[in-house]
C-alpha cells in the first residue's frame, strides 16, 4: 500500500500551469515539523514536495497561500532526470502526488497576523444577517436561508 498524509505550512504561493492538452498541475512543497527536538531544542523540519493535477491544481492554488497549514493525502512517487549540464549525473526525486487537500487551520490559529477563513465559513458570517430577517419557513434546518425559489410546480414537470 502507498499512501501518504501528511500536514504542514505551505512554502511558497502555489502556482498553477496547463499542459498543453489543457490539464492543470500545480507543484508546491510543505514544511513539516518533526515530533521530536534536535541537540539545540529546536524542531527540525522536512520540506515535502507536492504535485497536484487536475481540480485538486485549482483547488489548492485558488484557496492556499504561502504561510497556510493544508492537509494533503496522495501518493508516494519517485523519479530519476539527466543533468542537462552533466549528462552522466542522475538526480532522483520524491514527490507526494496529492488525491485530497483540506484546510487544516487558520494563520491566526497559529499565531500569524493575518485571519484566513474557508469558503464556507464566509458564506455563514455573509448568510447570517439575512437569516435574521427571513420568515422562519423559508430558514433551513441548519440556520442557513435558501436562495432556490421554485421554477415548477408539481403540475408543470414535464414527465
Amino acid at each position: 500500500m502507498n499512501k501518504v498524509i501528511i500536514i504542514g505550512r505551505l512554502t511558497r504561493d502555489p502556482e498553477l500551469r496547463t499542459t498543453e492538452s489543457g490539464v492543470s498541475s500545480c507543484r508546491f512543497s510543505v514544511a513539516v515539523n518533526r515530533r521530536f527536538k534536535n541537540q539545540s531544542g529546536e524542531y527540525d523540519a522536512d520540506f515535502i514536495s507536492c504535485v497536484a493535477w487536475r481540480q485538486t491544481a485549482e483547488f489548492i492554488s485558488r484557496y492556499f497561500s504561502k504561510g497556510q497549514m493544508i492537509a494533503l493525502e496522495g501518493t508516494l512517487r519517485t523519479g530519476s532526470y539527466k543533468d542537462k549540464t552533466h549528462p552522466d549525473i542522475t538526480h532522483y526525486t520524491t514527490d507526494v502526488y496529492v488525491d485530497n487537500a483540506e484546510f487544516a487551520g487558520s494563520k491566526q490559529e497559529s499565531g500569524g497576523g493575518s485571519t484566513y477563513q474557508t469558503p464556507a465559513q464566509s458564506y455563514a458570517q455573509s448568510a447570517a444577517p439575512a437569516t435574521a430577517q427571513r420568515p422562519a419557513q423559508e430558514q433551513l434546518s441548519y440556520g442557513l436561508t435558501s436562495e432556490f425559489e421554485e421554477l415548477l410546480g408539481a403540475d408543470d414537470v414535464p414527465f
